[in-house]
């Protein structure tokens, strides 16, 4: 009868999990984000294109605003129209997003400044110590330290034993 209890447990889970795989919550990072604080960026290249309010950030880009840092090959900065500050930021290029000891990768990932949200595309993997979820996109809302991962969610519960 022990046996067949995981196995039987295994079998529900699967039985279940195409419910589950359609949005999964989940909490990301170690704190929440002040996404007023200050957002530095480093690069190899930048161009600026002043009658488009853009900035493109190109090579080896990073990007640190507290305790959260983004990396990716290239990064557009879309200026608000009063010139006060940062719209939002688009990164593409192997992209990866670290808070703490969460970390998540994927293709694209678009950060709203004003709503505090980055919203990441494309084959996203999400790492949280031992644990790893995939998905096709993962929306993190930095305000409250938690995220959604949506589009075939998928991952390996571990059971305990061996």
């Amino acid at each position: 009868m022990t046996v067949l209890r995981p196995l039987i447990f295994c079998l529900t889970f699967l039985l279940v999990a195409p419910a589950f795989s359609q949005g999964t919550n989940v909490a990301f990072g170690t704190i929440r984000q002040d996404t007023t604080a200050p957002v530095e960026v480093t690069a190899d290249n930048l161009s600026v294109d002043q009658a488009t309010g853009k900035a493109v950030f190109e090579g080896n880009v990073v990007i640190g605003q507290g305790e959260l840092r983004l990396s990716a090959q290239n990064v557009e900065v879309t200026y608000r129209s009063s010139s006060a500050g940062i719209a939002n930021l688009v990164a593409t290029g192997g992209v990866t997003l670290v808070s703490g000891q969460d970390a998540a990768e994927a293709a694209r990932a678009v950060y709203d400044i004003d709503s505090g949200t980055i919203v990441m595309t494309g084959n996203v993997l999400l790492t949280q110590g031992p644990s790893a979820l995939t998905a096709e996109s993962m929306t993190v809302d930095l305000k409250d330290g938690t995220a959604r991962m949506s589009g075939r969610v998928k991952t390996i519960l571990q059971t305990g034993g061996n």
